[in-house]
């Protein structure tokens, strides 16, 4: 029980810490870019939304258990990288926002198994990447949905579809490079192993 305990608390503290990462390199990193090429598109999306990438991931490891460590990591991003003025005229929507953006991966993964397979991790021999690919496409979609609901009050109803989709893409994108980052840790860590066991 205590082992069980040990590793959730060290599994969250690693989600939060990864998400928080993940969107401070967004805030200074990918929507300065997206701003300074592409111009002010929406304040409420990026591109290439790197969190979606942890909720999915940590999703697919801890299941709707890693749900409260990613409200806190959206919290900690919020207060950390989200500009006071931006907290002060949206800040009711923030929270639905953080619990539409927890939840997401979740309802993905839900809907597939009632379908399909289990794709929770540890449920496979060998992990799928199209179909980890697949519910995170899914995860967009009701992300992008449940967002464009939550803050239908700010938006304008022709700029609607261009946030939604800017919703849509940079979820997905940003899913695509944490997964490509996860199969490269993948592989050093096979080879590493194949390495030392050589060695042996």
């Amino acid at each position: 029980m205590g082992l069980i305990l040990l590793g959730y608390i060290w599994s969250s503290a690693l989600i939060v810490a990864l998400y928080v990462l993940a969107h401070g390199i967004t805030a200074f990193l990918v929507f300065p870019l997206q701003e300074m090429y592409l111009g002010n598109i929406t304040v409420f999306a990026s591109l290439m939304y790197l969190p979606q990438g942890v909720r999915v991931l940590g999703t697919w490891i801890m299941g709707w258990k890693a749900i409260p460590s990613l409200l806190v990591g959206q919290f900690l991003s919020q207060k950390f990288f989200l500009p006071d003025f931006a907290l002060d005229i949206v800040e009711p929507e923030l929270i639905l926002s953080s619990v539409v953006g927890a939840t997401a991966a979740v309802w993905a993964f839900e809907v597939v198994r009632l379908f399909g397979p289990n794709l929770y991790a540890g449920q496979n021999k060998h992990i799928s990447w199209r179909w980890l690919l697949f519910v995170g496409a899914i995860a967009s979609l009701i992300n992008s949905m449940g967002q464009s609901f939550v803050f239908s009050g700010s938006i304008l109803p022709t700029d609607a579809p261009n946030i939604f989709l800017s919703f849509a893409i940079g979820d997905l994108v940003g899913l695509i490079v944490c997964m490509l980052a996860l199969m490269l840790i993948f592989r050093w860590m096979r080879f590493y192993s194949a390495k030392d066991g050589g060695q042996d």
